[in-house]
């Protein structure tokens, strides 16, 4: 890397739909003829100001929508991946949710094509590693979740790695979709769900026991059952924690108290990341410096998101080096 670069990161959770800048969302929506409920880049921001999680998922509906084309799903890879690039990613983990586009008339097979084509065009042009594990949707009936797990095991040569689960995780829980990650990990995707963000540690032991989970997104929740902090700690279960998404979604009242300080003193290993970036106002290099602040190291920080990808052994082994390769004594901070 050239002198003055962020040193290098891992990004193990970021919701590709949620990456898109405002003016591009406007432009995408306007090609598209879908509109939306903010017709400039101000009243887009404005929209961004969430009263709760449920106001988000709300918000996350609304605008997500207007994505529509496989070069729709191609072009915000590409741009996400310039982007984290100049926070110093050097593998990206995107996240995108195919059954609430298919819901809505899209094919599976742009979903698919669109996003592969990012990954590869983001390798190309950016240097960054891109690797996707999209979501089932809670709310949505189990047959359209096996549906997607077919779908990604066919584009597991294009670099689909896992299967994850999102949405309203206080409202459903993660037992009933046991025959869909079983059939997720048949296929050789890794179970990567969502789970103790809204709801409590009932829900990180069942994506641990009935979904065979590989990592947790999120789990920040574990703190509260000391029992579960320790099984954590002694299987090495990698935890996405995005801390900035954390307090704009009320989950966390507060950066200073955010429970990263407390999973990293139990010894579990923890990724950071953006989540919703531009959705929740922050960047790969403001979640570091929290991190940072609650006492993660970024040698550290690599070598825990690394333990937790979900890429092949070749990909790892090329990170492995990248990472033992960096002067970690004295990174530089952010980008300039």
């Amino acid at each position: 890397m050239v002198a003055g670069a962020p040193y290098p990161k891992l990004e193990l959770h970021v919701h590709l739909e949620a990456t898109v800048q405002p003016a591009t969302l406007l432009e995408i929506a306007r090609r598209n003829d879908r509109p939306l409920p903010a017709d400039t880049v101000e009243g887009i921001r404005e929209l961004y100001r969430y009263r709760d999680f449920a106001h988000f998922i709300e918000v996350w509906v609304l605008t997500t929508n207007a994505l529509r084309t496989a070069d729709d799903f191609r072009q915000i890879t590409v741009d996400y991946a310039r982007e984290a690039r100049r926070h110093g990613a050097v593998y990206v983990e995107g996240i995108f949710s195919p059954i609430e586009r298919v819901q809505r008339g899209v094919r599976w097979d742009d979903l698919f094509c669109g996003y592969c084509d990012g990954a590869q065009q983001a390798y190309e042009e950016h240097g960054v590693v891109v690797r996707l594990a999209p979501d089932v949707t809670r709310r949505f009936e189990l047959d359209g979740a096996l549906e997607l797990v077919r779908y990604a095991a066919r584009y597991r040569e294009r670099g689909v790695v896992g299967i994850g689960l999102g949405g309203e995780e206080a409202l459903y829980a993660p037992e009933p979709f046991a025959p869909v990650f079983r059939e997720a990990k048949e296929a050789g995707l890794a179970s990567l769900p969502h789970a103790g963000e809204t709801a409590g540690p009932e829900s990180i032991r069942g994506a641990l026991d009935a979904l065979g989970a590989d990592r947790i997104r999120h789990g920040i929740r574990a703190v509260e059952d000391p029992e579960l902090l320790t099984e954590l700690a002694e299987r090495g279960i990698v935890l996405d924690v995005t801390p900035v998404s954390n307090l704009r979604t009320g989950v966390v009242a507060h950066l200073d108290r955010h429970p990263l300080r407390e999973l990293l003193a139990a010894g579990v290993r923890c990724s950071v990341s953006t989540d919703d970036p531009v959705m929740f106002d922050t960047d790969l290099s403001r979640e570091h410096e929290v991190a940072r602040r609650l006492g993660a190291t970024p040698r550290q920080l690599f070598e825990d998101a690394l333990a937790g990808a979900a890429c092949d052994e070749t990909t790892a082994r090329a990170l492995r080096a990248h990472g033992e390769s960096y002067p970690w004594d004295s990174p530089p901070l952010v980008p300039r």
